[in-house]
């Protein structure tokens, strides 16, 4: 294979960008995932070593699957129990031929969702495998020890030993995936635990995987609603938090602050998204997200609009979070004893939600009723893990006792 003398620059997104597509095509041809990614690990070493001192290859990406290739094969032939696939398998090195017709990132994504897995198990081996990220990044990111994290992802490898690579996008699939992508995301937009509000790492690497998504199913609505929503919701981050760390609530955010370049973007997606059927959840969050993004001030929010949307979601999803928003929604428009009645039922689903009693916080306090809404401020700052919500609804507590 030819090399070009060429610098390493962006030597290290280059590496990033093609390894879920090595590690997909070798899993493709193996079979045996937690074999392929050992063998993929060994080839990107391999050109971290070689390529500054002998220049890049004409074909990187050829190049690390032919290595991973061999590394692979050598292993199988050390190991006399793995005899077995080597004689049936034929192993062969992947002709230079076959790898321009494939990019396995999509398949490899959605074989990490594959529905056997659950859903914290799935996006763990998701950021493993197509995100790039360490064993110990991801346990860092989820407050739990690498060790145990490294388990996790273990057996769901060894879960999805034998399962198929075709690309399945039946509806089941793709909601699947799309599920793990958002979860992915709020997780990295709103840390449930821990000192930090946002993990940047998690929430921009789902929007990067639901862009490769979208990039294979462009007319799919619900994918479009959900890279929308994402660029909406991101383009707030920098203004969520003080020069302390501190949270600050979307109505008093300094919009100037927000990324205009992603709400420019979102908007435009959420528009065609919701053009598309049929309507799903992502379309109409995208949309309800739009709103609150288009204006240049809170008190501008076309809150009728919102909770038109919030109506529909709710007839839906029947989540309980929705019908939470769906009440403050209503609050805005017709009062805070308007969205404290829609609460009511949700005593039931959300008995000792954290997010229920700030919720009734919030609209006690623009009832007028002070000592009521800090009441309930404080009981939701015992029920969060998040320190940086917990300051917060300490802090709404004691400036209106």
């Amino acid at each position: 294979m030819a090399i070009s003398k060429t610098t390493d620059e962006g030597f290290e997104d280059l590496l990033r960008e093609l390894t879920p597509q090595v590690l997909g095509a070798v899993v493709r041809w193996s079979g045996d995932f937690a074999a392929a990614e050992d063998a993929v690990q060994e080839a990107l070493l391999a050109a971290a070593t070689t390529w500054p001192r002998d220049g890049r290859p004409d074909n990187p990406k050829a190049w690390l699957i032919q290595t991973a290739s061999r590394r692979f094969i050598d292993e199988v032939r050390q190991q006399q129990a793995r005899r077995r696939r080597e004689e049936r398998s034929a192993l062969r090195e992947v002709p230079l031929g076959e790898v321009e017709e494939y990019d396995d990132t999509l398949r490899l994504l959605f074989l990490c969702c594959h529905p056997e897995l659950t859903p914290a198990s799935a996006i763990a081996l998701t950021l493993r495998a197509v995100g790039g990220l360490t064993t110990a990044e991801i346990a860092t990111a989820y407050l739990v020890p690498e060790a145990t994290m490294a388990q996790r992802i273990s057996r769901a490898k060894s879960k999805l030993k034998g399962s198929s690579f075709e690309l399945d996008t039946n509806p089941d699939r793709l909601r699947n995936v799309l599920h793990v992508l958002y979860l992915m995301f709020n997780e990295g937009y709103t840390s449930s635990s821990g000192p930090e509000l946002h993990r940047s790492d998690l929430s921009s690497e789902a929007i990067r995987l639901t862009r490769a998504v979208r990039a294979q199913l462009p007319e799919d609505g619900p994918v479009t609603g959900l890279l929308a929503l994402m660029l909406l919701t991101d383009a707030r981050r920098d203004a969520r938090t003080g020069k302390a760390g501190e949270l600050v609530p979307l109505a008093e955010q300094d919009r100037s602050l927000w990324n205009h370049d992603y709400i420019t973007e979102g908007v435009e997606l959420a528009v065609e998204a919701f053009d598309t059927p049929p309507l799903g959840e992502y379309q109409l969050q995208a949309a309800i997200a739009a709103l609150h993004d288009e204006v240049d001030r809170a008190e501008e929010t076309d809150w009728p609009q919102i909770l038109a949307l919030y109506g529909l979601l709710e007839n839906l999803s029947g989540n309980p979070m929705v019908k939470l928003n769906r009440a403050i929604a209503a609050a805005m428009v017709d009062g805070p004893d308007a969205g404290l009645k829609l609460l009511e039922p949700l005593d039931a689903e959300l008995a000792g939600h954290y997010r229920l009693d700030a919720t009734r916080g919030h609209l006690y306090e623009l009832r007028g009723d002070r000592e009521t809404a800090a009441g309930h401020f404080r009981a939701a700052a015992r029920g969060t893990t998040s320190l940086p919500e917990r300051d917060y609804l300490m802090g709404k507590a004691a400036s209106l006792s």
